[in-house]
This record gives C-alpha cells, structure tokens and sequence, in this order.
C-alpha cells in the first residue's frame, strides 16, 4: 500500500538532493541522502508507489536531474504539489517519475495516509475512507515515456536501438 509523505512549500532540489554529495554519480548511493534535510527518516522509510504530496514550487531552485532521479530511484510512485517548478517537471518525465500538479492532493491528504494512484484514469483514492481526487490523465504520450522508464528507454524502444 502507497503512502503519502506531506512537506510544505517550496520543496527546492537542495532539499530534495543536498548538493554536497552531488560528487557521487551513483544513483543508487546518492539516493540514500534524499530528503535528508527536511525529512530524516524518508530515504530509509519511503516504499515503493510512495507518493509525495507538496505545496507550491515543488523541485525549484537548481536544475540538477538527479532531484528527480534520487526520488525515482527510492521508487516515489508520483510528486502531487500545488506547481512544480518547470525545470523539475521535465526532469522528472526524463527520469520517469510521474509528477501531477492538484491542490486537491494537498487540501486533503495528510502524511501517512495510505493511498490508490492510478495514472491512467487520473485517480488517486485514500483508502481509509474512499475519498477519490480527480486529476487530469497525462497524455498518452508522457504515460509512455513513463511506463518506458523514463525518456531515455523510450526513446531506445522507438529507434529500436
């Protein structure tokens, strides 16, 4: 069961990734300091199809691709926020990490609650008493880029290569 991790506004890359590992270039590695300085406990609790759930902005501040990869690689299912900064959001689709702006997401939800996202339908239902949030489904085309991995894989898969 996915759960819902709750920060507040403004959610900058330094957050996400501190930039003083960014010497490390190994994923899997760097990822074990994600979050570290606004939540402790989330490299080492955070499961897969976990969601995050932000205010406004979430991702800005440098543009660093391994924001979103460190998220990818800890197996965050999708990033609902308020906005999201631009540079993250197309960061984020590279990488295959689905990112979803609702207002909705962040009114209702709260940390810990267990949640259903279904990207395809545009859902995300908390299963404690129902309640289902309404987004608009990606286009066909950046569900593809993200059930291939990321931009890279699809790309590989379409050339054929």
């Amino acid at each position: 069961m996915a759960r819902v991790w709750k920060y507040g506004d403004h959610v900058n890359t330094d957050l996400i990734i501190p930039g003083r590992y960014l010497d490390d270039y190994d994923i899997t590695s760097l990822s074990k300091h994600a979050m570290e300085d606004i939540d402790p406990s989330f490299a080492n609790a955070v499961a897969g199809g976990d969601v995050i759930v932000s205010g406004r902005n979430f991702g800005c501040g440098s543009s660093r691709e391994q924001a979103p990869a460190v998220l990818k690689e800890k197996g965050v299912g999708a990033v609902f926020a308020s906005s999201i900064a631009r540079i993250f959001y197309r960061n984020a689709i590279n990488v295959g990490l689905p990112v979803i702006i609702s207002d909705e997401a962040v009114k209702i939800l709260d940390a810990g609650d267990e949640v259903e996202l279904d990207l395809k339908s545009g859902t995300l239902t908390r299963k404690a008493d129902g309640v289902r949030i309404d987004f608009e489904p990606l286009p066909p085309f950046l569900l593809e880029i993200l059930e291939s991995g990321g931009l890279v894989s699809y790309m590989k898969r379409k050339l054929a290569i």
